[in-house]
């Protein structure tokens, strides 16, 4: 199981950020790194039916089924290539501490960054571990590649372990995860499993099959830019009508004051002049009917500014994104009971609760393919803060070879 921190080790090595502004696919060419890596391992591992989607940068691969296990399910494993455009994934400097004490971690002394257990008391669940953090000027990458690391020991192990008994195995690598892309051009058809778990979760035993509704939007204002001096009745700040706009959206659902089911407004980014300022928003809810809501009352609040400010000072763009895949996995909950019998039998305490955000399983489970969520050993992702827990991680492997056994 040691392989799983080899390929880790390896991955956040490479650079795979992707990008929300990007219209190329994939958002970023450097994602074609780790695929070209991956595809690589899997033919020297000896796995078949290997492909490389070059255009779209996908992996898909087979273990094939043990001799009498041929009409056995076919059970799929994803993961995303792609790490979060929030920080940096360029030169990441990994630090092992072999034996971890569970008090604050110094990433970096000269920059004077410490993880502190009081801001991320989960942290102090890794005490007597070993765990890998970052130098405290990138991420770390554990989003996903330590979910990626895992497949792959569990493929590798597999293939070398013909003793095993298991039904044709499929694993798959997606782009684009993190900007909401990854299941855009993924083949359900070519891939070909029964039912799937995304790896892209946190702490071990963490087990998910609902997730938010989600949705992003795109607030554009335009103001009016006059010389200060002279701006009386005649300029119209776009910065301040922005903040405007933000301040008539409720105070307590924003995500720093939210938590399991809660829903939230998301301000994500805002740049701008006088003359126009751009907000991108996220707008979040498991319950489908208050996301329809949130989306109705972030539009009535643009209406209502258009109606105070003219018509066509606030342009508002909005897209869904993914929806709640319970609905798809209620109706195959033994591919969750599978994941939990599975933990319990590993000593492994099941963490059913719901993703407070999204992965590729969400869009997969209405494309057809049920795909709940397993963890992967790792927390604080998509910034400095990011760890992963070399214990956990080695269990996972073994909690994935688990659930292909059976």
């Amino acid at each position: 199981m040691e392989k799983v921190i080899d390929n880790f080790l390896k991955y956040i090595t490479i650079d795979t950020e992707s990008s929300e502004d990007s219209t190329s696919l994939p958002s970023t060419m450097k994602q074609h790194d780790l695929a070209s890596l991956l595809e690589k391992q899997l033919q020297e591992m000896g796995a078949e039916e290997i492909v490389y989607d070059k255009e779209h940068c996908y992996i898909y691969a087979s273990i094939p089924a043990s001799a009498g296990c041929e009409d056995a399910p076919v059970i799929g494993f994803i993961a995303h290539m792609d790490t979060s455009p929030a920080m940096s994934g360029a030169g990441v400097k990994p630090r092992i501490i072999e034996d971890y004490d569970g008090e604050d971690i110094v990433l970096n002394e000269e920059k004077k960054i410490i993880t502190r257990v009081a801001d991320f008391p989960e942290l102090s669940s890794c005490k007597g571990k070993r765990i890998i953090v970052t130098d405290g000027t990138t991420l770390l990458g554990g989003d996903d590649k330590a979910g990626a690391a895992e497949i792959m020991a569990m493929a590798e192990y597999l293939l070398q372990h013909t003793e095993i008994s298991h039904g044709k195995i499929r694993v798959g690598f997606t782009p684009d995860e993190e900007v909401g892309a990854g299941a855009d051009y993924f083949d359900v058809e070519l891939f070909g499993a029964d039912f799937a778990y995304t790896v892209d979760g946190g702490r071990l035993g963490e087990l998910e099959y609902e997730n938010f509704n989600a949705a992003g939007a795109k607030v554009t204002v335009h103001g009016t830019s006059v010389h200060p001096g002279t701006a009386k009745d005649k300029m119209r700040n776009a910065i301040l009508m922005a903040q405007e706009f933000q301040s008539m959206l409720p105070a307590a659902e924003n995500p720093m004051y939210t938590e399991g089911y809660e829903g939230f407004y998301h301000l994500d980014t805002l740049n701008g002049t006088v003359e126009e300022a751009v907000a991108k928003y996220i707008i979040r809810d498991h319950d489908k009917e208050k996301f329809e809501e949130k989306k109705e009352n972030f539009l009535r609040i643009g209406k209502y500014l258009n109606k105070k400010y003219g018509e066509g000072t606030f342009e508002i763009d909005m897209k869904d994104s993914y929806y709640n895949m319970r609905e798809v996995i209620e109706k195959n909950m033994h591919v969750v009971e599978r994941a939990k019998n599975i933990m319990k039998e590993l000593g492994v305490e099941p963490i059913v609760v719901p993703i407070r955000g999204g992965t590729d399983g969400a869009r997969l489970s209405f494309m057809g393919l049920p795909c709940p969520n397993l963890c992967t050993g790792g927390g604080n992702f998509h910034g400095k803060y990011e760890y992963v827990c070399i214990d956990e991680m080695e269990t996972i492997v073994k909690l994935l070879v688990k659930i292909a056994e059976r």
